[in-house]
C-alpha cells in the first residue's frame, strides 16, 4: 500500500469540520466580491497560494475556476515570477504579496512591506478580504495535502 493510500480523507472523516471549512470559503468569496474583487483577481490568490503550498488538487481545481473566470494561460503561466513580468496590475500585485506574506509568515519586515505596498492600491476592505482568501486556501490546501487527494 502507497502512503497517499494509507491516507484518511479528513473531509469525509470529519464532515461537519469540513462543511464549516467550505462555509467558511463561500463567506470569504462573497466579502471579496463585495469589496469589489472580482473572481480572477481571487483565483490568482489562491492558485498563489496553492503554488507555493505545493498543493497539486487545489493547483488543478483553481486553475480551472480560473479559467472559467477569463484568466488567461499566458498570465496562469508567468504566476510563479509575478514580481518579474509586467501583466500583473498594481492591485493584483498588492494582493498576491499580501497572499504571500500570510502563507509564508517570514518575518514582520516582510510583512509590513507587503502591507504598506497593499495600502497604497487596496481598501481595508480588500485588504481584508485577500487576507481572508489566503487564510482559507491555506486551510484547504491543508486539508488536500494531508489527505493526499489526487488530481484525476
Amino acid at each position: 500500500m502507497s502512503p497517499r493510500s494509507s491516507r484518511i480523507f479528513i473531509d469525509k472523516q470529519s464532515p461537519d469540520a469540513y462543511r464549516a471549512l467550505v462555509r467558511t470559503s463561500e463567506a470569504v468569496r462573497t466579502t471579496a466580491a463585495d469589496a469589489g474583487l472580482d473572481r480572477t483577481l481571487v483565483e490568482l490568490v489562491n492558485l498563489r497560494v496553492s503554488q507555493i503550498n505545493g498543493c497539486a488538487y487545489c493547483l488543478d481545481v483553481h486553475t480551472r475556476a480560473a479559467l472559467r473566470a477569463g484568466e488567461t494561460t499566458r498570465r496562469l503561466g508567468a504566476l510563479p515570477a509575478w514580481r518579474d513580468t509586467e501583466l500583473f496590475t498594481p492591485l493584483e500585485r498588492a494582493a498576491l504579496a499580501l497572499a504571500e506574506a500570510t502563507t509564508t509568515p517570514s518575518g514582520t519586515a516582510a510583512q509590513e512591506s507587503a502591507y504598506t505596498a497593499a495600502r497604497d492600491v487596496l481598501t481595508d476592505d480588500q485588504i481584508s478580504a485577500v487576507i481572508w482568501v489566503a487564510v482559507t486556501i491555506n486551510a484547504f490546501n491543508r486539508v488536500s495535502i494531508m489527505s493526499g487527494h489526487p488530481v484525476r
